[in-house]
């Protein structure tokens, strides 16, 4: 079975290849579970989801950051990556409301084509507490760089979606 974040492109686009030894799911609305390139609509999208940690311990902490690395369109993502979230010193048996907030989620708004958004959730090495450095811009964010700077290393778990610009008649 061909591994969904390689034919999605966010592994070479946005990480390098690794091993998950973790699952996240991620829940919009309560209801709606986010798979592997699944299409959502952007109005759908508002309110932050939540993101799920299985497989840490009582002394594990996780670090999460969601992006887009196709601004401003796929066919040229010059701008690549977008920060739409980051939450560090998740506790390895909950979900990120146990975490702290230090990019607040900003919904998808993509206008050119369809885009990825990418949750990537990272092991951290300890509790990082004020350590991390926060990007000083949501654009031309890097997820290598982000976590080369905080010393995460690889992801331990990622899963995106699609979503593009709605029309009015999609939205009916």
């Amino acid at each position: 079975m061909a591994n969904p974040l390689v034919l999605g492109r966010v592994i070479g686009d946005v990480v390098d290849s690794f091993s998950p030894s973790i699952r996240i799911t991620v829940t919009y609305n309560s209801n709606k579970k986010v798979y592997n390139g699944h299409e959502f609509f952007p109005s759908s999208l508002t309110v932050k989801p939540k993101v799920e940690v299985h497989g840490g311990d009582m002394r594990s902490f996780f670090t999460l950051v969601m992006t887009d690395p196709d601004v401003p369109g796929p066919s040229d993502p010059y701008l690549r990556e977008h920060l739409h979230w980051i939450v560090t010193d998740i506790p390895g048996t909950t979900d990120v409301t146990f975490g702290r907030e230090v990019v607040k989620y900003e919904m998808p708004r993509p206008n050119i084509g369809i885009h990825r958004y990418v949750f990537l959730v990272f092991k951290q090495k300890c509790r990082q507490a004020d350590s991390i450095s926060i990007p000083p811009s949501r654009d031309r964010f890097s997820s290598r760089i982000f976590a080369q700077e905080n010393d995460l290393g690889l992801p331990v778990a990622a899963l995106f979606f699609n979503a593009q610009r709605e029309t009015a008649a999609r939205r009916r």
